[in-house]
Formats: structure tokens, C-alpha cells, sequence
């Protein structure tokens, strides 16, 4: 698990949770970043901040940039994918509704746990991802839910800002993102290919 220079990520990209925060899907992809300083690997412990009450997991697919792309079609998007990995986007639920925007909900240190890199398959659609937490299934969900695909999304970021070897691309999460505890355990899957576990403690 390398950090990445640049961690890129999408809110809202599937109904279902867009719904469960009261929230509508964005006319356009939503983008925020996360600092490189929030990644974790595996069993490594996400630190609950003594600033919130409410940290959630958010299981989600990234993909890992191989090439350098500005201006991209969907193609030359795809072609610059360099793996899929399994993310948890941990993220201060009541800091996020509090601050009006997301950098800090975001962006504690732990708040990325990344998994291991794996070759993306042909049919992305077909990427299915996973969170459990202590052994129970909190979230399912298939990338051909997502209401902006996964080459849609690499080329609408490459408008606005380069996409470098190495960077990450956080591709939303699904419904069902629920609270962690000290004491729980946590794991982001990418059936078949990735996965993520950590274990929770307080700061």
C-alpha cells in the first residue's frame, strides 16, 4: 500500500444513499478531496477524534491512476486505470452536517484505510462492494448502480484537475453506512479482488 499524491472523491454517486442522508443525486458529479496524511493500511486502527460522536464507515471502490490524463474521454480514462482497491471512507457524519463543507468530516488522520491493489477487471460495471462490520454485512452494492460510472467519473475530474500515476478516485458509497465503536472491527471489500480490515479505537 503506497499513499497516494492526491486522494479524489465522489459524494452521492448512488441513489439508495443519497436518499438515506435526505439528500438528492448531484446533477453533476459531487468531488472533495482527502489528505494523503488520513491513509491507513491493513489492521491498522481508525482513531475516533474526540472532536465527533458520529464517525461512520463508507465502503467504497477506488481505482488507481497508472497514467497521467488532463482532458480525458471515457476511453482514454479507462485505459489509464492502473488497479482497483478496496477504501473505507470513514467520515465524521456530524461534523460533515455542522461544517457546510467536508475537509475536516473527512479528513482526520486514519480516516482513508486503503487495501491492496488489484487488476482491473474488463467489465467494471461488474465491481461489487462489500463492508462488514464484527463479521455482519452493513453494505452491498455493484458499480452499475453508481449513477455516474466509473470511466464517467475519471474523465469529469480530469477537466478540472490533472489525475497523476499514483493518485486515488474514491467512487462513492452505497447505502447503509452506519456508526463505528471502540472496539469494532471493519472491513471494506472488493469481491474477489481487495479488501480492507481495521480494527476501531478512541483517540
Amino acid at each position: 500500500m503506497s499513499r497516494p499524491g492526491k486522494i479524489v472523491c465522489v459524494g452521492r454517486n448512488y441513489l439508495e444513499h443519497a436518499k438515506e442522508l435526505g439528500n438528492e443525486v448531484p446533477k453533476e458529479p459531487l468531488l472533495f478531496l482527502k489528505p494523503p496524511s488520513s491513509v491507513i493500511g491493513m489492521n491498522d486502527a481508525i482513531v475516533l477524534p474526540a472532536q465527533s460522536k458520529q464517525v461512520e464507515y463508507e465502503g467504497e471502490i477506488g481505482i488507481r491512476i497508472a497514467k497521467r490524463i488532463f482532458r480525458a474521454s471515457e476511453s482514454q480514462a479507462r485505459a489509464a486505470i492502473g488497479g482497483v482497491v478496496a477504501v473505507n471512507d470513514v467520515t465524521a457524519r456530524d461534523l460533515q452536517k455542522s461544517d457546510g463543507q467536508w475537509t475536516r468530516a473527512k479528513g482526520f488522520d486514519t480516516f482513508c484505510p486503503i487495501g491492496a491493489d488489484a487488476e482491473a477487471p474488463d467489465d467494471l460495471e461488474s465491481l461489487t462492494v462489500v463492508t462488514r462490520v464484527n463479521g455482519t454485512e452493513r453494505q452491498r452494492a455493484v458499480a452499475s448502480e453508481m449513477a455516474f460510472s466509473i470511466p464517467m467519473l475519471l474523465a469529469y475530474i480530469t477537466t478540472i484537475m490533472t489525475l497523476e500515476p499514483g493518485d486515488l478516485v474514491a467512487t462513492g458509497t452505497p447505502a447503509g453506512v452506519g456508526r463505528l465503536s471502540p472496539g469494532d472491527d471493519v472491513e471494506v471489500e472488493i469481491v474477489g479482488l481487495s479488501n480492507i480490515r481495521s480494527t476501531v479505537r478512541a483517540g
